[in-house]
């Protein structure tokens, strides 16, 4: 095992002892805490500094809400009075299961599953659920909940529909999909250097003209653009260095106008910082929720970097380049030049938006193909959210890779090498795999359109899986066996045939980006070579790998395939690939997967409760500190966030 692995353990132990992860667990999804280690290590500088963001980035919470569905924040206030202020029998069947879907909607930002996109409804009978309502909208609030027919799908990837119209995100109103492209399709737009059209908007038709309503201060969202400007202004008092004041002043521009060639400027600028100790992540960002892959959710992450594991990922990024030259790609779609890459580990001190409860445990940044080609981009593994699931993992006496690994060796290998190999494949998917490759100059930023998140995915961990089994990893001493990549492979096929199979309803299709591209890969290997068989033992279901070196050509195979997608725009190939290999389900398999999950009393759905900051002030009012603190209950930081971080007359 490298120094590295062993440093990352031994402070994992040391940390988490008597620290208990899992807080709540209800339906199919656990809430757990994360450590925020090193805390005091900072200046009190770099203390202000985060908690100054941490304001602006809860107060962007609502926009999300928002985003996800029109009515939801309307919903959302009515759940929170009932639960705030209901003194009635909760000892009782109806009671907890109100608070099951409380705390699903809040789980899920909204009244569709946070992964599935259906619409989820509350065990607990319409009239108990009344009987709980006060206020003249009560039946309206009813109907939104109860009514299977009003906004069943939060976002529609069953292309045989309009996919604009039926799809209940608040990003289009009165337009169907024809009318959006056209609107796009009409707009001028640099084709080296292009805008990311529509990420920061919303379009709708009225009096039968085709508006865009733009996020900034004077426009849509403005009462929260309004508080995240003011503490972002705040922020700027505390911080670091001169680059970070240029890149949140770019930022705060942005707020103000909506002017989405300064949000490439502020792109440009934040990813070039790689000095700065504290960080953050606040905007219009991820695509995967809109249907055309367009409309960027409102997230946020306040971190601060972990100087001892990020020397792993500044090895790979110093290689970047050897990286790229040997990519299993076509030469004329490798950068002649790699510009710019940078990676670190951090600590997360706050999620918002997107990126709360549930929690991505990288990110690479910013989205834009032209300025990662010609500005490099930024990648960060988030340390403690990867170090709190696996640790929750810990907490319960039974495990999927028990239930779901062929042979005692498959287990052994992943006891031994599993946490490095996934934080590995993090690093090496969010610094190198996101970044690598180019796409031709006639190829459109959006030309995959509804495709183009699952096959960005795709791209991005097969380069990460095609190099975990390369000997240059040992040669840059960052593993000092192939055992390593071979404990990824495992893990990456069970999971993909397998494991995340439990996340599905019954007879349902995999919807979700990161989903479809983990059953693409898995799925087209199995399916186009004979490295993985598939076992059937004491009834029970198991994909083994059989050969690795083969294994890793298909997936050099299949990056070949995907990369040539990407960089040429092939609508219809990508089309093929991700209906083909990464949405239908095995009806049987399917079954089986649900019922041995079942047995084994885990939750496959995990999520976070923040910390809390508090400002320590002396006798004259200063603040002299930043204290954290770890609270116990989902639902009261939920209705906390719902008092301090909102408005009363939405």
């Amino acid at each position: 095992m490298t120094d590295f692995a062993e440093k990352n353990i031994n402070q994992s132990n040391q940390n988490n002892e008597n620290f208990k992860f899992i807080i709540d667990e209800f339906a199919n999804c656990k809430v757990m805490k994360y450590q925020v280690p090193n805390w005091d290590t900072l200046s009190l500088n770099q203390k202000k500094y985060i908690y100054c963001l941490s304001q602006a980035a809860l107060w962007g919470r609502d926009i999300y809400f928002n985003q996800n569905y029109k009515n939801n924040i309307t919903i959302r206030k009515a759940l929170e009075n009932i639960l705030s202020s209901f003194d009635g029998d909760k000892d009782n069947d109806e009671w907890r299961e109100f608070e099951i879907y409380a705390k699903r909607f809040f789980f899920s930002n909204g009244i569709h599953h946070h992964y599935g996109e259906k619409k989820f409804f509350p065990k607990c009978s319409r009239e108990y659920f009344a009987s709980l309502l006060k206020g003249e909208n009560a039946e309206f609030i009813l109907d939104e909940i109860y009514n299977p027919n009003i906004a069943p799908i939060r976002r529609d990837n069953n292309t045989q529909n309009d996919i604009v119209k039926s799809s209940a995100v608040n990003f289009y109103q009165d337009v169907s999909r024809k009318e959006v492209e056209e609107y796009y399709n009409n707009i001028d737009n640099d084709f080296l250097h292009p805008v990311s059209l529509g990420l920061n908007s919303k379009l709708v038709k009225e009096n039968g003209e085709i508006k865009e309503h733009v996020a900034k201060i004077n426009g849509m969202y403005s009462k929260y653009i309004e508080k995240i400007v003011y503490w972002l202004k705040e922020s700027i008092k505390f911080a670091e260095n001169e680059k970070q004041k240029a890149y949140t002043n770019k930022l705060i521009e942005f707020y103000i106008t909506g002017d989405l060639k300064i949000w490439d400027e502020y792109n440009i600028l934040w990813s070039q910082d790689s000095e700065s100790v504290c960080d953050y992540i606040n905007g219009f960002i991820e695509t995967y929720n809109d249907p055309l892959g367009m409309k960027g959710t409102w997230e946020a992450v306040v971190d601060f970097k972990d100087i001892e594991a990020t020397k792993r990922t500044q090895i790979l990024c110093s290689n970047a380049q050897w990286f790229e030259d040997h990519s299993p790609i076509k030469p004329q779609y490798r950068k002649k030049q790699v510009t710019g890459v940078s990676a670190k580990v951090i600590n997360v001190a706050m999620l918002s938006g997107d990126c709360y409860p549930t929690s991505p445990i990288g990110i690479n940044l910013p989205n834009a193909d032209w300025i990662r080609k010609d500005y490099g981009s930024k990648s960060v593994t988030l340390a403690n959210i990867s170090d709190a699931y696996f640790q929750a993992s810990l907490e319960n006496p039974k495990s999927a890779l028990k239930e779901f690994s062929f042979s005692e060796q498959e287990i052994e290998r992943a006891i031994k090498y599993g946490q490095l190999s996934d934080n590995l494949h993090t690093d090496m998917h969010e610094c190198l795999g996101h970044g690598s490759g180019q796409l031709l100059e006639s190829t459109g930023a959006n030309a995959l359109k509804e495709y183009s998140s699952t096959l960005e995915e795709a791209r991005a961990d097969l380069f990460a899986l095609y190099y975990l089994m390369d000997e240059k990893m040992i040669e840059l001493n960052l593993i000092d066996s192939l055992e390593v990549g071979k404990a990824q492979y495992d893990a990456y096929v069970r999971n993909g045939l397998l494991v995340q199979l439990a996340r599905i309803p019954l007879g349902e299709n995999i919807t979700e980006a990161h989903m479809q591209n983990r059953k693409l890969i898995c799925e087209y290997a199995l399916q186009n070579s004979d490295c993985i068989e598939k076992i059937i033992k004491d009834n029970k279901t198991y994909f083994v790998v059989k050969d690795y070196d083969k294994l890793r050509s298909v997936f050099g195979e299949l990056l070949y395939q995907i990369q040539e997608i990407k960089s040429t725009g092939d609508y219809e190939k990508g089309k093929y690939l991700v209906e083909t290999y990464g949405v239908k389900i095995d009806s049987e398999i399917h079954k089986e997967v649900i019922s041995r999950y079942a047995e084994l009393n885990i939750k496959p759905y995990g999520g976070f409760i923040n910390p809390d900051l508090q400002e320590v002030k002396n006798a004259d009012g200063e603040v002299i500190d930043i204290n954290i603190s770890y609270p116990q209950s989902f639902i009261a930081q939920q209705l906390k966030y719902g008092t301090e971080y909102s408005f009363d007359n939405e």
